[in-house]
């Protein structure tokens, strides 16, 4: 099982009074960076780490002092808040700017990549994807054709059998080599 973080921006907030008490611009306004709807995945896998690359400056620093250590919980496949929220793989947080705070939900999302031989274009990726999302247990599916593989996203309580992947991909003629 490999794991992802979704980073979604809920809410922004702006305490004008405490802005205009305490900053040198008084008029500073709500955070300028990121906006309500926003989302950030990062992940590790295949050579692509887009933890460090992405927390590496590309995010607001304050922010990104608050959520890191969530998202890279996540990244490792472990319980974000387990017993603070109704679900340990999300935990809801902010960041620490006072009076321009912005509030996060950071899930993780489980998958598996299945790797696969034969597809040659666009078709035979939709085929995979189309029968794949088929079995019990996966909520999403991506199929990366430039990479020969297949993300398959598993819901939280029951992850489908790494033999019912296999299954539904060799049906179509193509090969599965493996399944991270």
């Amino acid at each position: 099982m490999q794991h992802k973080c979704k980073v979604t921006v809920l809410e922004k907030k702006c305490f004008n009074d405490y802005q205009e008490k305490y900053l040198a611009d008084p008029k500073s306004g709500p955070c300028p960076f990121y906006n309500v709807g926003d989302e950030f995945v990062f992940e590790r896998y295949g050579g692509d780490d887009t933890f460090w690359r992405t927390g590496n400056g590309t995010q607001c620093s304050e922010a990104w002092d608050c959520i890191s250590r969530y998202v890279y919980t996540a990244l490792q496949g472990g319980s974000i808040m387990n017993g603070w929220t109704n679900d340990e793989r999300m935990m809801i947080a902010c960041c620490n700017d006072g009076t321009r705070p912005v509030i996060f939900k950071i899930e993780r999302l489980d998958y598996k990549v299945v790797k696969i031989e034969g597809m040659a274009c666009e078709k035979c990726a939709a085929k995979v994807q189309n029968a794949l999302a088929q079995i019990n247990g996966v909520t999403g599916v991506e199929v990366k054709l430039d990479k020969n593989w297949a993300e398959v996203c598993c819901d939280k309580e029951a992850a489908p059998a790494d033999s019912d992947l296999t299954a539904a991909v060799e049906a179509l003629g193509y090969t599965v080599t493996g399944i991270d």
